[in-house]
């Protein structure tokens, strides 16, 4: 991997404020979907933590943590918004806790932690809003492959061009994919699209998806949840992403046939997002997901979340040299996408 020049980081800096993981169109269609196949139970708490009872109480909030972490003191946030998978795409996709995740945490350990801050009822409000806000943007983008991918420090280094215009392969899966099929990225948009995909997820494609995509959901190991959701969409990065490596995307026009690839993960990811933040909000408050399945029961599952801080497990694995090169240069990169809206 190229050596990076000591510019790049504050390039990043510069730029963080108006990047958005998924974009502000995926983050908010995430947000509306959850909305509705939130318990009624799950809804009200939610809309009073937040005080907020209009009919976007979760978009409203949704992208916060992206502009949270460009904000004096919100730094330390930026490393949560991903788990860079050191494997080794296309030949193996693979996401581990214990080699993934450094001791400055990761999405992983962000969505426990602060899973079981925003229900800490002698926490100072603010900071329990704060910690929703945080949970339903991360449930977000660890649906997006390249949040869960350390390749080229999430694709931010492989340069292509999307309808001619030059930006790089993380800002394409965050933003002009999705924002190409629907047309824009106003609210309004991120509506009309959950409107769209809720249709698919209740009568449609993904009618018999769902009651999949909330197994390996338990509110009792919070780490064990969010690894599910992170490896299934780090498997993306092998069939989807970059199913020929790097070389196969690197400088090359990806609006055409790349594209018509891409947009069926896309709108799924978007969808399974939603209905998972549903799910996961609904356990972690009511004990099940809200999700039917089997005869029509709802799945279930233990909503008593462990208390305190998530962190890497007491022992140290050892990382191959290539693997701490490759933590290195993300830490030089910054954890922020380096390409604006």
């Amino acid at each position: 991997m190229a050596t990076l020049k000591s510019t790049l980081p504050l390039l990043t800096l510069t730029l963080a404020s108006q990047a958005s993981a998924w974009g502000a169109l995926g983050h908010n269609t995430v947000a509306y979907i959850a909305q509705s196949f939130l318990l009624p139970q799950t809804a009200k708490y939610t809309q009073r933590l937040l005080n907020d009872t209009s009919n976007a109480y979760l978009a409203n909030i949704a992208t916060w943590a992206d502009s949270y972490r460009s904000q004096p003191g919100g730094a330390f946030s930026s490393p949560f918004h991903y788990i860079d998978a050191l494997d080794s795409p296309p030949e193996s996709c693979n996401v581990d806790f214990e080699r993934d995740c450094p001791e400055e945490g990761c999405i992983v350990s962000a969505i426990a932690n602060y899973t079981a801050r925003f229900q800490e009822k002698d926490l100072d409000l603010v900071e329990r809003q704060k910690a929703l806000k945080w949970v339903v943007h991360f449930l977000g983008d660890i649906h997006q492959p390249l949040h869960v991918e350390n390749l080229a420090v999430g694709g931010n280094l492989i340069n292509v061009t999307f309808n001619n215009a030059t930006t790089n392969l993380h800002r394409i899966w965050d933003s002009n994919i999705p924002e190409k099929l629907i047309g824009g990225f106003d609210l309004e948009d991120a509506e009309a699209w959950s409107k769209t995909l809720i249709g698919e997820i209740k009568t449609g494609k993904y009618a018999n998806a769902t009651k999949v995509w909330v197994q390996g959901m338990s509110a009792n190991d919070s780490i064990a949840s969010a690894m599910h959701w992170a490896t299934d969409s780090n498997a993306y990065v092998c069939s989807t992403v970059v199913p020929e490596g790097q070389e196969g995307v690197e400088n090359k026009e990806l609006s055409g046939e790349y594209y018509d690839d891409a947009i069926p993960v896309v709108q799924m990811q978007i969808a399974k997002a939603g209905v998972r933040l549903a799910a996961w909000l609904n356990l972690v408050v009511t004990g099940k997901t809200g999700v039917k399945g089997g005869k029509g029961g709802y799945h279930v599952g233990g909503n008593k979340m462990d208390g305190g801080l998530v962190k890497r497990g007491s022992g140290e694995l050892e990382l191959e040299a290539w693997m701490v090169e490759a933590r290195r240069v993300r830490r030089a990169y910054g954890w922020d996408c380096g390409h604006e809206h």
